[in-house]
């Protein structure tokens, strides 16, 4: 039991008891979910073509690796190396639209917000795309681009492009007048205002945006492959399920929400919690 207690003590310390306390407490409805999961594999309240079991699930992983090299390959009767091929498709799309449009976005939102006449004019339009973007897209994205990567790719940006410009408009036009007027004052360029008044001040409402986009252009970028796409995360799922494979699908799922849920977690959540800290909009005991 002595060890027992130095063990748990090293690790509040380490962690701190916060984190461990909001990590348990996290963890229970995920260990629920696995816990009935389990059961209906033993009484089989639902048939395992409807849900199948774990170990079928956590098998598709090796059957969907088949040929890859190393200790996939020992398994046979399969091509390529499709859950990777899939999750890097998924993932690459991802990136490649947050490169594109975070910038776009955030850049537009700030030269928009700056004049408030113009914004009042912008706002309608920023809430009117923002209720069509994404997955309403995707039967005319299908018509202007075709079946491939090109679609979903342009869902992906349609979504996070409107989110972060309507937020990044919205938090420049809320930062007082005062403020611009201060650096304005004492000499500032146009750029100084920019970079020391309205970037910082609209800061907390970009985090936002990036974390809305995110969510809802993940949910496209998975109805688009669906649809639209000839690879990735979406398009292995749609395909599972018209085959009747549905260890694949729920292998599909859980996916898209470890990969959502880690980049939402350890980037997106710390980068958050650091604006709000770096701008005075919280005290921080020392």
């Amino acid at each position: 039991m002595t060890a027992i207690n130095e063990f748990s003590v090293a690790i509040q310390r380490r962690f701190g008891r916060q984190k461990i306390r909001k990590f348990v407490l996290g963890s229970i409805p995920f260990i629920l979910l696995i816990v009935l999961w389990h059961m209906n594999s033993i009484f089989l309240v639902f048939e395992p073509v409807e849900i199948p079991p774990i170990a079928d699930v956590w098998g598709a992983i090796f059957w969907l690796q088949s040929d890859c090299p190393g200790v996939f390959a020992a398994i046979e009767g399969h091509n390529g190396c499709q859950l990777t091929n899939h999750v890097s498709s998924s993932v690459g799309r991802v990136i490649l639209a947050m490169v594109v449009g975070v910038p776009l976005g955030i850049g537009f939102g700030i030269l928009a917000g700056m004049n408030r006449v113009i914004s009042a004019y912008l706002e309608p339009i920023g809430v009117f795309m923002n209720s069509v973007s994404g997955i309403a897209w995707i039967p005319l994205a299908i018509v202007w681009f075709g079946v491939g990567w090109e679609t979903t790719l342009f869902i992906m940006l349609n979504t996070i492009f409107w989110l972060l410009f309507f937020n990044t408009m919205m938090g420049v036009r809320a930062v007082p007048k005062v403020l611009v007027q201060g650096v304005q004052t004492m000499g500032g360029s146009k750029l100084d205002v920019i970079l020391q008044v309205y970037l910082p001040g609209s800061m907390t409402s970009i985090i936002t945006g990036l974390r809305m986009s995110m969510g809802f252009g993940w949910r496209a970028l998975i109805a688009a492959e669906m649809i639209g796409g000839d690879s990735g995360l979406g398009f292995m799922i749609f395909v599972s399920a018209q085959e009747f494979k549905t260890e694949e699908v729920f292998l599909g799922v859980i996916l898209i929400s470890i990969i959502f849920l880690a980049t939402d977690r350890w980037l997106l959540v710390p980068l958050e919690k650091w604006t709000i800290e770096r701008w005075g909009l919280v005290w921080k005991p020392t």
